[in-house]
């Protein structure tokens, strides 16, 4: 990722906090016949190891899962992003922009169990790494999947591929303005502030990253 140094965050709590707040991410690699192959998924992020650890599932029919195992996978977090208009600097000659926040994380994908047996151990570490799932997400349902029929649970479990991959190698993009002159970043910060949601997310972390905004 193309990364000037001012927009550059290698700050690792907060990448992990980005990761953790902005779950739905993107894997990209090979898929079995060695073509680029994208798969959207929530994923789990673990605060351990050096950047942190990714865990997931992938539905078994999606073979993508097959041209990934053991190989470095690129995972795309996006959060929140914004069409910035010229008319927010003080300079005329300018052009429109767009602000955003971005973090790819890279690692080798490690499958979690067996993908070809149906044995009791498998199928118990791909249910705590759904219940993980659940505890994020939805912990009410956490008693309703418990309750469902043994031989309900057995066939969504063999129905999917767990995995995780310890993050290698980790990139945050943080672009906020941070090179504009302090009256502008102050003037993209204000438009953002009274904007939509996606906005505001921006100007938080506009004030948590560049000083003296107001």
């Amino acid at each position: 990722m193309y990364i000037p140094k001012f927009n550059e965050v290698t700050n690792r709590g907060i990448l992990i906090e980005a990761m953790k707040t902005w779950p739905f991410a993107t894997l990209f690699g090979p898929d079995e016949n060695g073509q680029p192959t994208a798969t959207h998924l929530p994923l789990v992020v673990l605060d351990e190891g050096v950047h942190g650890v990714l865990e997931g599932h992938f539905a078994k029919a999606n073979s993508h899962w097959k041209g990934l195992v053991g190989r470095e996978t690129l995972v795309v977090f996006s959060g929140p992003h914004s069409y910035v208009s010229p008319s927010l600097y003080v300079e005329r000659k300018s052009v429109p922009t767009w602000n955003y926040i971005a973090v790819h994380a890279y690692g080798k994908l490690r499958i979690v169990g067996d993908t070809d047996t149906d044995l009791p151990d498998d199928f118990a570490t791909k249910d705590a790494l759904l219940k993980r799932l659940i505890a994020i997400h939805e912990p009410a349902y956490a008693a309703q999947w418990s309750e469902l029929p043994e031989s309900y649970r057995t066939g969504m479990l063999r129905g999917i591929v767990g995995f995780h991959i310890e993050i290698e190698r980790i990139e945050g993009k943080f672009k906020l303005s941070q090179n504009r002159p302090e009256e502008d970043r102050q003037n993209v910060y204000v438009a953002h502030r009274a904007g939509d949601l996606s906005q505001k997310e921006l100007a938080d972390w506009m004030r948590r990253l560049i000083p003296r905004l107001e």
